[in-house]
């Protein structure tokens, strides 16, 4: 069942990069809400409200529920995009989806690895997880909150794919059945090359040199005819 919260927000009339930077001097945060065929609504919201609601949920599949200042009924949204400043931990702007009752979406869903694997524990195995969130289809009253796979029984050499998961009815995921979501592998050991002694390392150029110094120097030293 999916996740719900609820978050404030207020029309907003002014568009532009000077407008957005009077709204954060403010304190507030820029946003807009699209999709189910509606015109674009643009918002205003509390910037420290609404950095606390993220750091709580998921974000990728949470239904936030946009009490707009001035409508009777809450706007049911999906996170799409956060801008955050390059260097800052700071929120710029936010664009939710509308989303509809009985009309699929598309998402991603974290997956959840549950257990020690038998080969990790016994083998001294590595576990791997390619694959850290799912991209699903289903309608809103159907996403789940995680995607939760028991590893438990993998030895070394065992993986579970894409086409293994056992999801919710009614969710469908979004990536080929073959694609690996997990694994368990043998740990890589850096194995340490026995040293050749420096006496027997050999240098190009180096054999028979001193020979051939000699020889030129003898050659230098006898006498003209």
């Amino acid at each position: 069942m999916a996740t719900q919260v609820t978050l404030k927000a207020e029309q907003r009339e002014g568009r532009g990069k000077g407008s957005a930077r009077k709204l954060r001097a403010e304190g507030k945060l820029p946003a807009v809400v699209y999709g189910a065929d509606a015109e674009p609504i643009a918002l205003t919201l509390n910037t420290h409200d609404t950095e606390h609601l993220f750091y709580s949920i998921s974000v990728d599949n949470t239904i936030v529920n946009l009490e707009v200042e001035g409508k009777k009924v809450p706007v049911p949204t999906l996170v799409r995009d956060i801008q955050t400043h390059p260097v800052r931990p700071e929120l710029l702007h936010v664009d939710f989806y509308r989303i509809q009752t009985g009309v699929e979406v598309e998402l991603e869903v974290p997956i959840h690895l549950e257990g020690t694997p038998t080969g990790v524990r016994d083998d001294g195995g590595v576990l791997e997880q390619p694959i850290h969130h799912l991209p699903i289809r289903c309608v809103p009253a159907d996403i789940p909150e995680e995607i939760v796979i028991d590893v438990s029984a993998l030895e070394i050499g065992d993986s579970l794919h894409v086409e293994d998961l056992s999801l919710p009815e009614g969710v469908e995921a979004l990536l080929e059945p073959r694609r690996t979501v997990c694994s368990v592998q043998v740990p890589t050991r850096l194995t340490v090359e026995e040293e050749t002694p420096e006496d027997e390392l050999e240098e190009p150029g180096i054999v028979g040199e001193e020979e051939v110094v000699a020889e030129a120097e003898e050659e230098e030293e006898q006498p003209e005819d």
